[in-house]
């Protein structure tokens, strides 16, 4: 992975995170025909309104894989509210069959946001390809 660096008028940057997350309860969304693929559209239209880079994203059954490039001011919290909240809203209004969350309401993705700085996707990231991953690493391109 090469290495691109952000510049602005007064910084010059790199950052770099890779997010994990999964649907409420683990529940096997991306089994569903459609789903992953309108997933990854959200995403990539999304992180080109608020201008992250995609550099790796990939779907497995029950969980997500993220690794994008932001501008320092961009906090974790707030790209986690930007992917997860309109991407919950508009695949559990387009895709009715998904399971409904009586207890905590109609989320189709989890709450929590658990992330780490990275400076390249590690080589265990895709291990569990081979043992269940639905598609090959898709790029931000």
């Amino acid at each position: 992975m090469n290495k691109r660096y952000r510049l602005s008028q007064a910084t010059v940057s790199m950052v770099r995170y890779h997010f994990v997350f999964c649907p409420r309860y683990r529940r096997k969304i991306f089994l569903i025909p459609g789903v992953e693929d309108r997933f990854k559209e959200l995403v990539r239209q999304i992180c080109q309104e608020k201008e992250l880079d995609i550099l790796a994203m990939e779907c497995d059954k029950d969980h997500v894989h993220l690794f994008i490039e932001a501008w320092p001011q961009q906090s974790i919290p707030s790209i986690m509210k930007w992917i997860k909240g309109p991407t919950s809203h508009i695949i559990r209004n387009e895709f009715p069959q998904l399971p409904a969350s009586r207890a905590y309401g109609p989320e189709a993705i989890s709450s929590a946001r658990p992330a780490r700085s990275a400076r390249r996707p590690s080589s265990g990231m895709w291990k569990h390809r081979k043992h269940g991953m639905s598609k090959s690493c898709v790029t931000g391109d």
